[in-house]
């Protein structure tokens, strides 16, 4: 008996339990719309594409919205999830090491001298004449109770009162081990990205340091101002950024399948053999009205050190005094690719048509280049005069 009522018990539970599943079935059935207010809705048999191409039944057909579609737009213009990587590698930071102790001279005129009695005797026998950029190699220290010589790689003495010791930047652009797929740069300068491209869009939260290396999709052009896209929705004006920007066609009169390419623009310098790029740095090229000139040339001279020094105002404004200059390689008269242990603003123009670099990256490229490889020198911008009687010797 307590069988039969537990038995009874138990089937009024589930016929409730199903009734009430067929009440919350009908409540719930779809009510027709009249045409007047229509709804977009999936046809039962449609089914979303899975992100990222995870979809197990790939052969199937799908609907590409929601993340799915999001994704597919990103990935037209190159930004995948995760990141597509850059193949890079630094080069060995020993290239930075150089027999030479450089030192800063301070701008007025300062006295030199043949010999530490001459120095002691306050008997000067050459000078170096007011500028901004003089510096000097040291190679020996004497304390004396007139205070401390320095003699220089020139073999004249110089007081240690008119010059402050320097070390030089430990900057290195990339090697590739498979040529880049999408362009990419160094920022220069501390900023933050926008959500749009104008400074009338709203900040992000992303805060960018000197020499961090950003992925770039995407360019525009807005109130005169290059903005470059550096992830969805997030763009940086373009002065804050030097690109590398992949280019594997041969220039035209590069006649070898190893050249050299400087972009003016950009203000990077990039190492082409065959089919690839080897090597990109940022450099420093020639200041207005001293620019670097465009062209393609061939490198004529090599010197491992040499001292630099000259003027190109009339007033002599601009005298610059340089010892042992690093890894020289002459291209365009006096426009050579070298070392710059003074320059501490790669990505920028700073020279007087010279391509400057850190010292590791002039070392690197010195090892890699020969007499005869060709350099090539370009502006996209179109901004760089192009008339060669526009053009002297060049210089530092």
């Amino acid at each position: 008996m307590y069988k039969d009522i537990e038995l009874k018990k138990n089937k009024l539970i589930i016929g409730v339990f199903l009734l009430a599943i067929l009440v919350t079935a009908f409540s719930i059935m779809p009510v027709p719309v009249s045409a007047n207010n229509p709804i977009d809705y999936l046809n039962a048999t449609d089914a979303l594409c899975l992100p990222g191409g995870l979809d197990p039944f790939s052969g199937v057909d799908c609907v590409l919205a929601g993340p799915a579609k999001r994704l597919d737009e990103l990935g037209q213009i190159g930004i995948t999830y995760p990141a597509q990587p850059l193949y890079i590698t630094k080069p060995p930071f020993e290239l930075n090491n150089i027999p030479f102790a450089y030192a800063r001279v301070s701008n007025e005129e300062v006295p030199l001298y043949a010999t530490i009695e001459d120095a002691l005797a306050n008997h000067p026998t050459n000078k170096l004449g007011l500028g901004k950029t003089k510096y000097v190699s040291l190679l020996q220290k004497i304390s004396t109770e007139k205070g401390v010589f320095y003699q220089t790689s020139t073999s004249e003495w110089i007081s240690a009162d008119v010059i402050t010791k320097i070390g030089i930047q430990y900057f290195q652009g990339f090697l590739f081990k498979e040529n880049p797929k999408i362009p990419f740069g160094w920022i220069l300068s501390e900023t933050t990205s926008r959500k749009g491209p104008s400074y009338s869009s709203v900040e992000t939260d992303n805060l960018y340091s000197r020499y961090n290396l950003v992925r770039i999709y995407d360019s525009k052009i807005e109130n005169k101002i290059e903005w470059v896209m550096v992830g969805p929705d997030e763009w940086i004006d373009h002065r804050f950024v030097s690109r590398v920007i992949p280019n594997y066609e041969k220039p035209a009169g590069v006649e070898s399948d190893r050249w050299i390419e400087v972009n003016l623009y950009e203000q990077v310098l990039i190492v082409h053999e065959k089919d690839r790029i080897v090597f990109a740095t940022l450099i420093s090229t020639g200041v207005d009205p001293f620019f670097t000139q465009p062209g393609v040339f061939t490198i004529y001279k090599r010197l491992v050190n040499e001292y630099m020094r000259g003027a190109f105002e009339a007033d002599r404004s601009d005298y610059y005094y340089l010892e042992d200059v690093p890894f020289i390689q002459y291209y365009d008269q006096a426009r050579a690719l070298h070392g710059a242990y003074w320059n501490t603003l790669f990505g920028y123009q700073r020279s007087h048509g010279c391509v400057n670099l850190s010292v590791a990256d002039a070392h690197w490229l010195f090892d890699w280049a020969q007499d005869g490889d060709y350099v090539y020198v370009w502006d996209p911008s179109g901004k760089t005069p192009t008339d060669p009687a526009f053009y002297g010797p060049g210089g530092v």
